[in-house]
């Protein structure tokens, strides 16, 4: 995977802006919005670093989880075709379209990157 920091199991999105000359990026998959930055990638990570360890500090002051909670429900957008043919596929599968989505997402997770 490109362009994603891991650390203490929180994955930070890394970007470049050229105009800035710096790296910048945020926590994912949390309910907060913390943001880190560097003009070297070592900086870049001693500043995700530092941000993950002071957010899960922060977290355990206050008492809060910091893991996002999630309900299980997302859009997913494709082309019209796609649809008709996945569709075609799920019902002749037996399944509905979300059972069809899941096991292919759950086969995909399982695959080793």
């Amino acid at each position: 995977m490109k362009d994603v920091l891991t650390y203490k199991g929180f994955v930070g999105s890394v970007h470049f802006s050229a105009e800035d000359k710096v790296f910048h990026g945020k926590i994912e998959a949390i309910d907060d919005l913390v943001t880190f930055e560097g003009r070297s990638v070592d900086e870049l990570l001693k500043a995700f670093h530092d941000e993950v360890d002071n957010y899960i500090i922060l977290c355990e002051e206050i008492g809060k989880v910091p893991a996002r909670s999630y309900k299980g429900s997302f859009n997913v957008r494709i082309s019209p075709e796609t649809h008709r043919k996945v569709v075609e596929k799920a019902t002749r599968m037996g399944l509905s379209l979300n059972q069809l989505v899941q096991k292919a997402i759950e086969k995909e997770l399982a695959h080793k990157n």
